[in-house]
């Protein structure tokens, strides 16, 4: 008899939220310098859209709440949102992963080199929306305070009468110092280094899955997890052994 069992899966199971990216080749050594320039067409359009995204995440969570579903209409908007943020962000200071411009949409471009998509809940729990996207998802943010930057806001009075209103430390977080090193090393020497790509790929990758489940699109809990590389962890069958002897 000869054991048909099929091998188990190892490595670490897919998260709902995936994004993956080509790696950088050939890009122009100053063209970063002035993508702050470039993007704002996107930045404008992207606020609109934000605002959108906000006002549907409300509804959706209302949805959740009574019928424990999350509308189609508004998850295929949510993720190309999250889609087209995440394309700008590759391409300019999130990653400078890229020098060909984002396309103005919220859909899947087969050929752009990176890539975000969601898989659609079947069922979502109505009392988990309740308390994940604060109170659970505090650990996280936390994490994500380090990765992108915070600062605190003090306000004070000058002894003239104006209001000064400083953020400090500046909001330049981890993920921010790795790509000006990766553009200063770019200027210099025309090449992204690998090491920076990867370990940037995978800050922003945490950071992704963070806002899919704060975003309320899955009840899948963001693995405190650095998936580094430009693409998903892929699950591959464990090796089963050698096959028992047939009887």
């Amino acid at each position: 008899m000869t054991d048909t069992t099929p091998p188990r899966p190892t490595g670490p199971a897919p998260y709902p939220l995936r994004m993956d990216a080509e790696p950088p080749t050939q890009l122009s050594r100053g063209l970063w310098l002035v993508k702050w320039l470039l993007i704002f067409p996107h930045v404008v359009i992207l606020i609109g859209l934000w605002i959108a995204f906000a006002v549907l995440t409300v509804i959706v969570f209302f949805a959740i709440l009574f019928t424990g579903r999350y509308p189609q209409g508004i998850f295929t908007f949510n993720v190309g949102v999250l889609r087209w943020t995440w394309r700008v962000s590759y391409y300019s200071y999130g990653a400078l992963g890229t020098d060909r411009y984002p396309p103005f949409t919220l859909a899947e471009v087969p050929d752009y080199p990176t890539h975000l998509d969601v898989t659609p809940p079947q069922q979502l729990s109505r009392g988990l929306v309740l308390v994940k996207w604060w109170l659970l998802a505090i650990p996280h943010y936390i994490v994500l305070g380090i990765f992108l930057g915070t600062s605190s806001r003090t306000t004070e009075i000058a002894s003239d009468g104006t209001v000064v209103v400083t953020d400090w430390p500046p909001g330049v977080g981890l993920v921010g110092v790795l790509v000006f090193f990766a553009a200063v090393v770019l200027l210099f020497r025309g090449d992204y280094p690998r090491g920076i790509y990867e370990l940037v790929l995978g800050l922003q990758r945490w950071s992704l899955r963070v806002g899919a489940y704060a975003a309320l699109m899955t009840d899948e809990y963001p693995p405190f997890r650095l998936d580094m590389g430009a693409r998903e962890p892929v699950r591959t069958p464990a090796d089963p052994g050698p096959p028992p002897p047939s009887v």
